[in-house]
């Protein structure tokens, strides 16, 4: 079974007695790139999440949102400290200075850490509620990479089979252009008849020249490739990078037979499984 890497998924609920939202949305992406937007209530848990997001996402460029109403707006405090111990080092500078200004609390109070802001922590029970809500939206978003990983697989399947389509085309007219390539040779063993030529050297070139032409082994190793594709495909795990490996050395195969190629239908045959080809590998772009 093929998962998309693309994806959404949403769920919301009451949390504290008001409304709760996770949302998560995925690309496609090499590694795992995961992007979380939380509530200040919530940052205590980030590591928790991450790992639960990770675990159910696996691989892809992926944004988790969780709003929520629950948490009221903290009352910041005074931080009677440093207040203090600012307003004793402003006496001692203005009466080094001989400074008759006495606004020691106005400028004690203008520093960055004479406010101590009001951070709300989520309870357990608060914290919970939300991971259900984040399961949901996670379990949501596997839904839909199943619906478009069936979308992937039959696609897939087409640009396979067209491919081994072509090769067995491609095996049919193998007699005549071994035939081909014998008349050939057979011209110009016949042209060559009055030259002196060594016979032992001939026979050698002619050798290694259908040796070149000879495209047994990469038909063999490329219905293997297209099985081995067909086979990892129906892998309960997901398996978008091994089947990207695959298709790489399907398409080497390809390669090597259209280097062969000395025969015009051949040509063309290579060419549409190269179609082929890289239709399966924008494809594949997105299987997770």
């Amino acid at each position: 079974m093929l998962l998309s890497m693309t994806g959404y998924g949403k769920a919301a609920g009451k949390v504290k007695g008001k409304l709760a939202q996770a949302e998560v949305r995925s690309l496609n992406s090499k590694s795992l790139e995961l992007g979380l937007r939380l509530p200040q209530a919530y940052k205590d848990f980030e590591a928790e999440l991450r790992q639960l997001s990770a675990e159910q996402i696996m691989r892809g460029k992926a944004d988790l949102l969780i709003t929520s109403d629950t948490q009221a707006a903290g009352k910041n405090s005074f931080n009677s400290a440093a207040i203090r111990q600012h307003v004793t080092e402003l006496r001692k500078i203005a009466g080094n200075l001989k400074l008759d200004n006495e606004h020691y609390l106005q400028l004690a109070l203008s520093q960055p850490d004479a406010v101590v802001e009001a951070r709300p922590v989520a309870g357990k029970t608060e914290w919970h509620q939300v991971r259900k809500l984040v399961k949901q939206a996670l379990a949501d978003l596997r839904k839909f990479r199943e619906q478009e990983g069936r979308a992937l697989e039959k696609d897939l399947l087409l640009r396979v089979r067209n491919i081994k389509k072509y090769l067995a085309k491609l095996e049919a007219g193998e007699p005549a252009r071994r035939k081909a390539v014998r008349t050939r040779l057979d011209k110009l063993m016949a042209q060559a008849g009055d030259l002196d030529v060594d016979k032992s050297r001939f026979e050698q070139e002619l050798i290694y020249y259908l040796e070149r032409l000879d495209i047994t082994e990469e038909k063999i190793r490329l219905g293997n490739h297209c099985d081995y594709f067909l086979e990892t495909m129906r892998s309960k795990n997901p398996n978008g990078k091994k089947l990207g490996f695959i298709s790489q050395e399907i398409g080497r195969e390809i390669n090597t037979i259209g280097a062969k190629s000395n025969d015009a239908g051949m040509q063309r045959l290579v060419v549409m499984m190269k179609d082929e080809l890289e239709k399966m590998k924008e494809q594949l772009a997105n299987v997770l």
